[in-house]
């Protein structure tokens, strides 16, 4: 069962591979948006896992990032998701993501719960419908 409140947590330490330069989302060498998005929608996933049937997966439906600060390769940042609504299948998340105490970022997330079989089948073609 999940709960409003309940929170889930992923951390990495940045690497080169994970700069703006190198993914080519912008020219300099410090954590790249979409990574740090990435890590975000990794908290929110690790606060579901324990609240999912065997058969459930969870999908990302949206996110809203604020990227508030520079963060350079070698340094240790971690995300905390909080589940703040859930209805039926969506959940909503409020996200924090910090470099030791400072924060450098911020989103609000939605996920939908799934099951894994049946989404892997992806959509029903038009002309069969």
């Amino acid at each position: 069962m999940i709960q409003i409140g309940q929170t889930g947590r992923a951390t990495r330490i940045v690497t080169e591979n994970d700069t703006a330069e190198h993914i080519k989302s912008g020219t300099l060498p410090v954590l790249a948006t979409p990574v740090l998005s990435a890590l975000m929608e990794e908290a929110a996933v690790n606060c579901l896992a324990s609240s999912l049937k065997k058969e459930e997966a969870t999908v990302g439906g949206y996110i809203a990032v604020t990227h508030k600060a520079p963060t350079l390769p070698g340094r240790k940042i971690h995300a905390v998701a909080a589940v703040t609504a859930a209805e039926g299948r969506k959940i909503s998340f409020s996200i924090t993501a910090f470099e030791g105490e400072k924060e450098i970022g911020s989103a609000e997330h939605i996920r939908f719960i799934v099951n894994e079989k049946e989404f892997l089948k992806g959509p029903v073609p038009s002309e069969t419908k």
